[in-house]
């Protein structure tokens, strides 16, 4: 059985290997803890899409660590790096909107409107059953 159409493989392919992998772990946990949900399970595999940018930058893995302290203990510099994302700092801007480049790219694929409201709800920091299990299991892997 499909998950994906093949316009949301495609933006799934572009995601680098270990973003992939994530994105597979937090789908395999979310199933592992009894989701069935068609949507649910289509947004687990696309909420990271965003961290590719339109013309397919990435993040690159080594800025990953850096991301994970900043926000952690100095929110501050980070929404700084983040804001002047220009150069050795654009991996902060693109970390820092990756959530709603995700629902515009599952938009633009044509991914059912469920899915494109979970990411919006996801993005929005709106708190709905999906957007729990879907923040649980992220939060896993």
């Amino acid at each position: 059985m499909r998950v994906l159409s093949d316009p949301q493989l495609l933006i799934f392919e572009r995601m680098p290997r270990f973003a992939q992998r994530h994105s597979l772990n937090v789908y395999h946990t979310l199933v592992r803890t009894g989701h069935t949900d068609p949507y649910l399970l289509q947004a687990a595999l696309l909420h990271d899409c965003g961290k590719v940018d339109e013309e397919g930058r990435t993040i690159p893995l080594i800025y990953y660590g850096l991301i994970v302290v900043l926000r952690n203990y100095a929110p501050d510099l980070y929404e700084r790096a983040a804001r002047h994302g220009r150069g050795l700092l654009y991996p902060f801007a693109l970390h820092a909107t990756h959530e709603w480049r995700s629902v515009e790219y599952a938009e633009a694929v044509g991914s059912h409107p469920a899915v494109v409201q979970i990411l919006r709800d996801y993005a929005e920091r709106r708190v709905t059953p999906f957007t729990a299990a879907l923040r649980a299991a992220d939060d896993a892997n």
